[in-house]
């Protein structure tokens, strides 16, 4: 920050602090936010910070800045503002252990609000209109609804749809690219509405906004109950009145975008079926965990105590869930952090740096656990069983198809030389053995045992087309040849509907069940000597090398800039577990 700027935040904080001191004074609250929220959006660098009304401890430590993230957008529409408007007032948010969960800095390096910039969505995109033409309208609206959702709901409501390639949404020029670029952002989840959750009809995007009300009256909800100065403070500053709304604390809210079912075109390019895409709420709801822990416990983690949510003052609330929507998309998280400036990101490298952190924490001590158990020397046969434990609320992976994970086993000498090994990964991403990686017309199936480096245990979703062909075209997606993704405890698999089912081996081997897996392991060690020292690591990629190369073939401008990206930061995988034990004399 400039010493200009530095000044005008220090300016902007004292006049702000002393008209919220009582006796209060509702008109100079908000004439200084609306002066901040001018300041906001004409600086160089993120919302000045000011310490909140009511004192409490202050972030313990502050990354040092290692490249400026530019101001977050202020931009309004009737429907909806950006999220600058918001990070003007909800920003300096300090709990009681002195963490820094400010709204503003946690939300801009998540997935949610770049949604819109991921270069991998935008290469998918086009790709699916690419491959079924007559579609293309149909593919880019749907898209737009969960992507780039305030954009595409001003288009719907005002009687058209959502574009997304050329001269849509994406193109500088478009009216509503500003509202699209801010991805999911705040006055699109807090003005959902509590229609039909959980239902079907509210399932693919299928989330409701209420058009009826006026602009300067809409209703933002959150999960207290709003003080009548306060809210007339928030009205007369951001044009949206803060309502009591306990339904966006409820995993049905994420469901309206996280529950996706896309149709199924055959090679003729007719509609025959649809495809459950990605059905996580669904999962949830067949585990143990849907009587204990809603999404938002994982993706929202609470803060530490009471949390004063604005910098005008008011009370101290808690429980206040952080704003960090912890997710796996490793991979993308990693080429915002080298790219981010290059990719528009309204967040700087820091930033993606303490996402990325909140997410490694999360995969190696919050999805699953690893065990090897069973270990025996018999002459030149070490055999021994590897059993896994799914610690989430539904399958692992989970999401979006393109996501996988594996077993990378391997046994070395007493020498240290390695004598078996299955899941390597090269710099490309490839899985060594994987016949889905060397052959993108096959799959590596579902193994109970295996014997030979060329056997890989990849717990993944292998879709078919409806003529049989694997494929990773979702509209081309009919079914699924395999799905042995891992299962949350207390899912039934003989009992699951065919929308979370699971397909190939792993139905019928017993060891594959509601909580995770065993997989039993030979190896011939021949003459090597011991003891021998088995290692396994339980690996995972957002974006699996064949997702990404199949995008390498289209001559379009989004696929060839993914594809530069993809060949400049490697794929590498994300290790969720370790396990290790020494065999033999």
């Amino acid at each position: 920050m400039s010493g200009k700027q530095v000044c005008v935040a220090a300016i902007l904080s004292a006049l702000l602090l002393a008209a919220c001191q009582p006796p209060y004074d509702e008109e100079a609250v908000v004439a200084e936010i609306h002066t901040r929220q001018t300041a906001v959006a004409a600086a160089a660098t993120p919302t000045a910070i000011s310490p909140p009304a009511t004192p409490l401890p202050q972030p313990t430590e502050t990354p040092a800045p290692t490249g400026q993230a530019p101001p977050l957008p202020t931009e309004r529409g009737d429907l909806f503002a950006a999220s600058g408007m918001c990070a003007a007032c909800h920003t300096n948010l300090v709990d009681e252990a002195g963490n820094d969960v400010s709204n503003d800095a946690l939300w801009r390096s998540t997935m949610m609000a770049n949604s819109a910039r991921d270069p991998y969505w935008q290469a998918s995109v086009r790709k699916e209109t690419l491959d079924n033409p007559a579609l293309a309208a149909v593919i880019e609206d749907k898209c737009a609804t969960c992507h780039t959702p305030m954009a595409r709901t001003t288009a719907a409501i005002a009687g058209g749809t959502g574009a997304v390639l050329d001269t849509g949404f994406l193109n500088p020029d478009h009216p509503l690219h500003t509202l699209a670029m801010d991805g999911i952002s705040c006055t699109l989840c807090h003005q959902i509405e509590a229609e039909h959750f959980g239902a079907l009809e509210s399932f693919s995007g299928h989330y409701v906004i209420n058009p009826a009300l006026p602009a300067g009256e809409r209703l933002i909800y959150g999960p207290f109950v709003i003080d009548p100065a306060f809210a007339a403070v928030m009205q007369g500053a951001s044009g949206y009145v803060p309502a009591e709304g306990t339904h966006i604390q409820q995993s049905e809210m994420c469901a309206t975008c996280h529950t996706l079912y896309t149709p199924s075109v055959n090679a003729a390019g007719e509609v025959v079926s649809e495809l459950p895409e990605q059905m996580p709420y669904l999962e949830w709801l067949a585990s143990d965990y849907a009587a204990t822990q809603s999404c938002q416990d994982c993706h929202m983690p609470p803060a530490v105590g009471g949390v004063v949510l604005s910098i005008t003052g008011g009370p101290v609330r808690s429980p206040v869930r952080q704003h960090t929507f912890v997710g796996g998309n490793n991979y993308a998280l990693t080429v915002f952090r080298q790219m981010g400036e290059q990719l528009g990101a309204t967040a700087g490298r820091q930033h993606f740096e303490a996402t990325i952190a909140r997410m490694q924490e999360q995969l190696q001590t919050q999805t699953a656990t690893l065990a090897v158990e069973n270990a025996a020397l018999d002459g030149e046969t070490l055999t021994f069983e590897v059993a896994i434990t799914n610690l989430v609320g539904h399958k692992f992976p989970s999401g979006f198809p393109s996501r996988r994970v594996w077993l990378h086993i391997t046994v070395t000498d007493a020498n240290g030389a390695t004598i078996f090994e299955s899941g390597a990964v090269d710099a490309q991403g490839r899985i060594s053995g994987n016949d889905n990686d060397a052959d993108p017309a096959a799959f590596e199936p579902h193994y109970e045992a295996i014997s030979s480096p060329e056997q890989v245990q990849i717990y993944e979703a292998i879709m078919l087309t409806a003529e049989g062909e694997v494929t990773t075209t979702l509209l081309r997606g009919a079914r699924y040849g395999k799905d042995n993704r891992l299962l949350p405890a207390g899912f039934d698999k003989a009992a699951a509907s065919p929308d979370i089912a699971v397909y190939g081996a792993a139905a019928d081997d017993a060891d594959f069940v509601g909580g995770g897996d065993r997989l039993r392991v030979s190896v011939d060690v021949g003459s090597a000597a011991g003891p021998f020292m088995v290692t396994v690591e339980l690996l995972y990629q957002s974006i699996a090398y064949r997702w990404a190369e199949n995008l390498r073939a289209y001559e379009a401008p989004e696929p060839a800039a993914f594809m530069a990206i993809y060949d400049e930061v490697p794929n590498l995988p994300a290790t969720v577990a370790t396990a290790q034990v020494e065999v033999g004399p």
